[in-house]
């Protein structure tokens, strides 16, 4: 059984990225688990709390099922055409203490994909994160590119991807993805 992590970055109850993130779970091929998290109860990072009161719950959590995946999908919104503050403060916290960056990020094999209501559906967004995504020494790969423009067209009101045409190319993103992460 191949195991993914899908962490939106979203914090919106009725997110497209969420949503998309869903349909990774949905639709994963067979022998393919994925499991989905969101920012949610991830504070903003404060080096006196950490060293005040440690690792946060929410972020140990995530951290110990990245470190037991095979493959984590970065489903990233994208602000102002960049990244979306909560999930570089929850990536910044995931890489905390920096002896955890091996555990949690280095050699992972990662996917960059995302949705947005407008036309771009996070093409600037993916492109900002790639100098993280390199100094945290992620397998990024880049093999398949998932954007998901005007997701409010392409998303019920219950958070469903409907649009047919974009379900087969999230479950051709996840296939060709557990390809690279060398276990398909």
């Amino acid at each position: 059984m191949t195991h993914l992590v899908a962490l939106s970055g979203s914090l919106r109850r009725h997110s497209f990225n969420t949503a998309l993130a869903n349909a990774f779970a949905e639709l994963a091929p067979p022998g393919v688990s994925v499991e989905v998290f969101t920012p949610a109860g991830v504070p903003l990072y404060d080096a006196d709390l950490e060293a005040a009161e440690g690792i946060p719950e929410a972020v140990a959590i995530l951290k110990e099922r990245i470190s037991v995946a095979d493959g984590m999908i970065l489903v990233t919104p994208e602000y102002n055409q960049g990244v979306p503050g909560v999930l570089k403060n929850t990536l910044d916290w995931l890489s905390r203490p920096p002896a955890d960056i091996k555990q949690v990020f280095r050699d992972r094999p990662l996917a960059l994909c995302g949705a947005s209501a407008g036309g771009g559906g996070s093409r600037s967004a993916q492109y900002a994160w790639l100098p993280t995504l390199r100094a945290l020494g992620v397998r990024l790969w880049n093999g398949g590119q998932l954007y998901l423009p005007a997701a409010g067209e392409l998303v019920d009101a219950d958070g469903r991807l409907v649009d047919n045409a974009m379900r087969e190319r999230v479950q051709g993103f996840v296939k060709g993805f557990v390809e690279f992460s060398g276990h398909g």
